[in-house]
Parts: structure tokens; sequence; C-alpha cells
């Protein structure tokens, strides 16, 4: 077992080990590794709602800063000096207008010490990269840190080698659980393998895909302020 103190005060999660190092799965939709200080998570898709209003879809406001809130409030409690976003910041090209890039300018400047590290994902190559005022620096898939290797998009086939173990996201995986009497509950999970882990996604208007997950790796669902491990049995990935 890996001691749970490796948990930030406030907040839920299971901790596991990853590439020898000691990580906590949180329930707040991102991975925490107090040895490096850093939260990484994935796909964020700022602006997606802008994107869609852009198009004439009457969606609501407000997931912009929603999202930035609950990003700002996780890198505060864990005190971490590094943020790696793993694909997939911007979700398109009006996410550069100002309705998206003013709430994460503020948001910058409330954490100016705070590194920030963005691993271009399909969504980042549309919308380009994030200001550069910002002081988001931008890398391309199979940047290395530490023993991790920060990519978008999973790969199912990686070999665990000198390459480094792989962080990912890309697929918003889900598991979907089910129950007698056809009931169901879809939930975002991690997928956990011995060559990388896929992260769910973090935005709070991205949805989840059809992402089969194969048999050797572990899900950890998040349910609620819990992060639970499931069996393989009867559990499907969506």
């Amino acid at each position: 077992m890996i001691p749970l103190d490796v948990a930030p005060a406030g907040l839920d999660g299971l901790a596991i080990e990853l590439a020898g190092e000691r990580v906590l799965a949180l329930a707040h939709r991102a991975l925490w590794w107090p040895a490096g200080r850093t939260v990484f998570v994935a796909d964020v898709h700022l602006g997606k709602a802008e994107s869609f209003r852009a198009l004439g879809v009457p969606v609501p406001r407000g997931p912009t800063e929603a999202t930035l809130a609950r990003l700002g409030g996780l890198v505060d409690a864990c005190g971490a000096a590094r943020l790696v976003v793993l694909g997939d910041l911007l979700h398109a090209r009006e996410a550069q207008r100002e309705a998206t890039i003013g709430p994460l300018r503020a948001w910058r400047a409330a954490r100016p010490a705070l590194e920030c590290v963005l691993v271009r994902g399909n969504h980042d190559g549309r919308a380009g990269d994030p200001p550069a005022e910002l002081g988001i620096v931008a890398v391309d898939a199979g940047h290395r840190l530490g023993p991790f290797a920060l990519c978008h998009e999973p790969d199912d086939d990686a070999p665990s080698d000198a390459r480094g173990y792989r962080l990912a996201g890309h697929v918003h995986p889900a598991v979907r659980l089910a129950g007698r009497g056809g009931d169901s509950l879809r939930l975002p999970c991690f997928r956990v393998g011995a060559a990388q882990a896929v992260l769910p996604a973090f935005g709070d208007f991205t949805g989840s895909a059809r992402a089969e997950a194969p048999a050797h790796e572990r899900v950890l669902a998040i349910a609620g302020d819990r992060v639970l491990e499931l069996p393989r049995r009867g559990v499907r990935a969506q």
C-alpha cells in the first residue's frame, strides 16, 4: 500500500505508483505528483462554449470561468509549482478571443510563479498556442518530465522503455457500471497500465467518448469526491 499522506489537505484521491513515483489520482480529474510538485490535467477545452455560440448554437455562458475556478482551486490546494496540461487547453480558434483569453489572463496573473506547460493536442493545433504574454510554454508530444513522457493521444501499444512512462488524455475515458434491471451509470475514470496512464477530461463542457480500455489496464473511477479502483468484471469502458 502507498501511504495516503501524499494527498493535499482537503483533496480526495487514490494513491498509486507510476514509473516508481508516488502519485495521487484525484477526484478533481487530475493527477498530483508530490515529488515534482506538479499537477497534471488533460482536455480542458477552454472556449468550447464560445466556439459553439460563434456557430449560432445557443449554449449557456460560464464554462470557461467555472473550469478555471476549479483548476485554480486545485493547484492552490496542492501548493503546486507546476501545471501540465496534456493537450487541448483551448478548444478552437474562437477561444483566442477576449471572452476566453481575458479570464485566462486573470487566472495567470493570480498565479505568476506557477510554471505552466501545455502539450499540444489536436485541438491546440487548430486553436494555436496561447498568447505568449500568458507564460504558458507549449511543447510537442513526447516531452520528458522526470520519468514521464508527456503526450496527448494514448498509444495502447507503447512499450515500457527508456522513452518514459506516458501520460495522456484525448479520449475522455469513462466507464459504464451496469446494474440489475438495465440500470447503468457512467463515470469519468483514469486508465492505468504498465506503460501509460490516460487521464479523464478536466473541462466542464467536454463529455466523454467511447474508448475501450485494454484488459490489462486498471480502471480508477471517479464517484463524486472519491476515486475507486473497479474490478474488470462487469465494467465496460465508454
